[in-house]
């Protein structure tokens, strides 16, 4: 990149975005008092957060930016694209097949962002003379509300980000700096009455507009939550095997949205619509490759089976029986009680109850031993 003399900073600052790979630039101040620590306090206090304990020990942290950093001035808040190139609802109805959310078919974003945040970042600190410090979402810092007071969009309904030129698929990125500039001005919520994201969630996790239940949330389901997936939200699963896109899908906002630029964040063909029955027969090795360099690796082989198990029971196709008998037998118990409910929702409760009378004169573990039932 140029060395530039920030005479115009904001110019100068959007020529360094668009150099690092980002869609969009937009500035907020870091130091403005802000409703979001509050409301993030009322989400954990209601026990929305679910079993993110790290969200409660950081709570403190996230309350504001400048508990972040003190000496944060500004928050320069990036974008990217992922865009998909199709409708990600079309997926839901190939029941036989796996759904991953749009955003983890492709490379770990984090890694893509964190580096060319960097190389952003780095550019700012040498031709603004500044101090400089980076921010993903994996830093406690919360990245939607700066965002939206930056004027990048505005929290739907739905509590995630939403752009009047990109609709729902915008990585953020945030570089906080030392030195006060210019603030764009906010984006407005330009929902209305429109409740599409609400009504969509197959599991109702919104108690209210702009609340989020996480406890009942498929992303969390199968993403943050460890154990059994509760009995209660298993149906209302599907074929979702990592996360969830309806209620950012359904937004009306997505007929301005663009498909990604970026190939490292586009779909590779092996995780657009993956056949259940060869996903039941990974083993840790196998995961590793498939999901190399993707965030689907991070929940581990066994809580991804068991996702899998479950949309296998939703399948409504016998011809994945051998599938879920073979995670029925796991070594993992929380495979093992996941596939047995896939048993149930696939044989005739005839053949689940032979098939129950036999193992549970094996199984010991009592999760397990619950999922067959009181069968003996």
């Amino acid at each position: 990149m140029a060395i530039l003399t920030f005479n115009r900073p904001r110019e100068q600052l959007e020529v360094l975005a668009k150099g690092a790979g980002f869609d969009v630039l937009r500035i907020a101040s870091a130091e403005v008092p802000w409703q979001a620590g509050r409301h993030l306090a009322e989400f954990i206090a209601q026990g929305h957060h679910g079993s993110m304990t790290w969200m409660e020990t950081t709570l403190q942290r996230r309350s504001h930016p400048t508990a972040m950093w003190a000496d944060a001035k500004t928050a320069l808040m990036l974008g990217i694209n992922y865009g998909p190139d199709h409708n990600p609802l079309e997926a839901l109805k190939r029941t036989s097949h796996g759904t991953i959310s749009v955003y983890a078919q492709g490379d770990d974003y984090h890694d893509v962002i964190k580096k060319r945040l960097k190389q952003f970042a780095g550019a700012v600190h040498r031709d603004l003379k500044t101090d400089v410090k980076v921010f993903v979402d994996t830093a406690p810092l919360m990245e939607k509300p700066l965002a939206a007071r930056a004027g990048l969009g505005w929290q739907g309904k739905h509590t995630n980000l939403v752009s009047r030129d990109f609709g729902s698929w915008l990585f953020l990125g945030c570089v906080l700096i030392a030195t006060k500039l210019e603030a764009d001005a906010p984006e407005i919520d330009h929902c209305g009455t429109c409740t599409a994201c609400l009504d969509i969630c197959p599991t109702q996790a919104f108690p209210a507009p702009y609340q989020l239940d996480a406890r009942r949330c498929i992303s969390y389901l199968t993403i943050e939550h460890a154990g059994p997936i509760p009995i209660e939200f298993r149906a209302a699963m599907g074929n979702r095997i990592y996360g969830c896109d309806d209620c950012l899908a359904v937004c009306p906002w997505n007929k301005f949205a663009s498909v990604a630029n970026e190939a490292k964040l586009q779909a590779r063909d092996t995780l657009k619509s993956p056949q259940l029955s060869d996903l039941a027969r990974l083993d840790d090795a196998a995961f590793r490759t498939l999901f190399s360099k993707n965030p689907v690796k991070r929940i581990g082989l066994a809580n991804f089976l068991r996702n899998v198990a479950i949309a296998i029971g939703n399948s409504g196709d016998t011809q994945l029986l051998e599938s879920s008998m073979h995670l029925a037998t796991h070594a993992d118990p929380i495979v093992r009680g996941s596939g047995i409910w896939a048993l149930r929702q696939l044989l005739s409760p005839d053949a689940f109850a032979r098939r129950a009378h036999i193992a549970l004169k094996l199984e010991i573990n009592t999760d397990v031993r619950a999922e067959w039932g009181d069968i003996l």
